[in-house]
């Protein structure tokens, strides 16, 4: 697992935006949405193209 912070995810929105975003990018790796923490957990071996999507996409994406 990967964790992943994204600094403008701000609500439920946002995290279904984030996951869509993730779920393009790694199609059927499990992702766990923590949005108190603007986190975002997915089964992967390499953040690096994760994060590469979402700043793609617009999001403030950072590896933790």
């Amino acid at each position: 697992m990967v964790t992943i912070h994204v600094a403008n995810m701000a609500c439920g929105g946002c995290a279904k935006g984030v996951l869509a975003t993730l779920h393009e990018a790694a199609p059927g790796a499990e992702t766990v949405v923590n949005q108190e923490r603007r986190e975002v957990s997915v089964a992967a071996s390499d953040a690096a193209p994760l994060v590469a999507a979402l700043r793609e996409a617009g999001w403030e994406a950072a590896q933790r």
